[in-house]
Parts: structure tokens; C-alpha cells; sequence
């Protein structure tokens, strides 16, 4: 079944030509908007928080989307007939042999082009190795065990600090003329966890054959962006825009964090690039304590000012003792 195109750029609203800045403000603008916690209908406000994820995976990274923009919509011939990633899909996969394919809903990671495009093509499932053989009724018999199956599971960084219950769907097509089925789990997320971690929901996976035992289910915890905070380890790091003399006065500026809105005191004379700390705000560690959360200071300039606006600085370019740089 040929895979459909996702045009990132239509999802985030934003021009092919957009710049890095213009597609990371368009992301954080949709993220506030469409965020489980905040969306009025939580369902479809996941599904877009999702879409607007994996868009912004693509044309937030340089390289991604310039792999992403090379190809186009012709991604699935690369001169060679096959798509560049692979046959595969993640999350659903051919039946082999006698056995049954595998398709994910709900939260599970990313579109099958995103898997398809830049993940290697993977299929979403992997296979034990037969179980040793059993001799019975006279004829050698063999147990096979059940096939794993495994995809991401997308996470909001409130899930992963408080913890958190999902529900995930796997259809199954069936073997051996049975009828497609499909089962729905209620997964717990511990808090704590770290990306790429997994949660194992045992005996869910293929069944076994030759009276082997079924395999397992392992969903992969990804992190979903967050339109304000990038993580690092188990410490957060956000972006405070400061005006001009708010950096040479010092102020009083309230910034968003995990667990709401705090207030953080910036020095007189805070430079660009200055890292102010706040203790115990970041992630939840193994240990049960948690990072810190990083105010990362950036300058902003006004771009339009009225005349006496322009007649305060120009007074201040006078009266300034200041020197920016060493005359040559």
C-alpha cells in the first residue's frame, strides 16, 4: 500500500522558504494551541499535537530538511524505483508466512512516511528465534515463540514528570483466514522514564506457534517537543527574550514551567547568553529528584520605534559612557 506524502510545511503554515527562526515560532505558536493539556477536545487536539511534532522533527533539523526538500513529493522513486528508507513501515507490517501483520493507533510514534522516509524503513516488529523442539505423537514438533512487536510511544514532557495513563490500539490482520482484530491497552507511563526507554506489556505480541508462548509488546518512550522548554538530560532550558533595559535595569519576569507560571529575577546588567538557574524544576530524575530548569538570555531589539522613542536613544547614544568595542 503506497505510503502518503505529508507536506510539513502546509502543517506548520509556513512557507517552503521559511526561515529556521520563522518555522520555530511557527511550531511553538501551534504547540500552545494544540497541546493535550490545554486543547479543548483532547483527542484531536493529540492527533494535531502529533502531526505538528513530526513536522516540526523535519524542518527543524537542517539536515532532515534538506534530505525532506531534495525529495518532494516524488520520495518514494529515487531513481531506483524504491523509496529511499526502505520498503518497511513502522507500526505495520505484511503478514510473513502464515503469520499475521501489525498496526498501531492512538499515540504510537510517528507517520508511517516519517518511518518510511528517515527511520530505515523499519517494520515495527521483530522476531525471536524458534524455541527447541518437542517430540510428540511420533513426529518431531517444534514451539516457535510469538514475535515482538515494538513502536514509539509519543510522550508530553508533563506525562513523563507526573506520570500518566495512554491507551494504545494494535490491530491485528489476522492469520490463517481468521478475521482482523483489534486490542486496546491501557498503558501506564511511570514518571521518571527517559527517551528511548521501553515499556513492556508481556505475552501481547504474535502468538506463538507449535505451542510456543506469545510474544511481547514494547512501546519506546519518545518525548514530544515542547513549544518552550528543550531538554537536556534531566534539565530544561528556555528561551527568555529580555528588552534592552530590562537586561541593563534587572526585572522581575515570569516564565512558564512544568509546574506553572514562576517568577524569576534577572540582575541589573544581565548579559546575552547568560544562564540564570532555577533549582528543582526540570525532569523527574531515576532517583526521584529533579534537574533544573535554565532561563537561556536573549536580547531583543526593537525593530519599529515612534520618533520619541528614537529621540530617547539617540539622547542615550550621548550620554552613554558604554563602549561595545575595542576601537581599532
Amino acid at each position: 500500500m503506497a505510503v502518503k506524502f505529508q507536506d510539513y510545511y502546509v502543517t506548520l503554515g509556513v512557507a517552503r522558504t521559511a526561515s529556521a527562526e520563522e518555522i520555530k515560532l511557527a511550531f511553538r505558536k501551534l504547540a500552545r494551541i494544540h497541546h493535550p493539556d490545554v486543547a479543548k477536545d483532547k483527542v484531536k487536539g493529540e492527533a494535531k499535537f502529533k502531526e505538528i511534532n513530526e513536522a516540526y522533527e523535519v524542518l527543524g533539523d537542517p539536515a532532515k530538511r534538506q534530505r525532506y526538500d531534495e525529495l518532494g513529493p516524488d520520495w518514494q522513486d529515487d531513481g531506483r524505483g524504491r523509496a529511499p528508507g526502505g520498503s518497511g513501515q513502522r507500526g505495520s507490517a505484511q503478514p510473513a508466512q502464515g503469520g499475521a501483520g501489525f498496526e498501531f493507533g492512538g499515540s504510537t510514534g510517528f507517520s508511517d512516511f516519517f518511518e518510511s522516509f528517515f527511520a530505515g524503513g523499519r517494520d515495527g516488529f521483530g522476531s525471536r528465534q524458534p524455541g527447541p523442539g518437542r517430540a510428540g505423537g511420533g513426529e518431531a514438533a517444534f514451539a516457535e515463540e510469538g514475535r515482538d512487536v515494538e513502536a514509539d510511544l509519543l510522550v508530553t514532557l508533563e506525562e513523563i514528570l507526573r506520570g500518566a495513563k495512554r491507551k494504545v490500539s494494535l490491530r491485528r490482520s489476522g492469520m490463517d483466514g481468521e478475521a482482523p482484530r483489534t486490542n486496546t491497552y491501557e498503558v501506564r507511563i511511570p514518571k521518571g522514564m527517559s527517551e528511548g526507554q521501553r515499556i513492556r506489556l508481556a505475552g501481547q505480541g504474535g502468538a506463538g506457534q507449535g505451542g510456543g508462548p506469545p510474544g511481547d509488546i514494547y512501546l519506546r518512550v519518545r518525548f514530544a517537543r515542547h513549544p518552550d522548554f528543550e531538554v537536556q538530560g534531566a534539565d530544561l532550558y528556555y528561551d527568555l527574550d529580555l528588552a534592552p533595559w530590562e537586561a541593563v535595569l534587572g526585572v522581575k519576569a515570569k516564565i512558564p514551567t512544568l509546574d506553572g507560571v514562576t517568577s524569576l529575577t534577572v540582575p541589573a546588567g544581565t548579559a546575552a547568553g547568560r544562564q540564570l538557574r532555577l533549582r528543582g524544576l526540570g525532569m523527574t530524575k531515576e532517583d526521584g529528584t529533579r534537574g533544573d530548569l535554565y532561563a537561556l538570555v536573549r536580547i531583543q531589539t526593537p525593530v519599529a520605534i515612534t520618533l520619541e522613542e528614537r529621540a530617547l536613544w539617540e539622547k542615550l547614544a550621548v550620554l552613554a559612557t558604554f563602549t561595545p568595542r575595542t576601537e581599532a
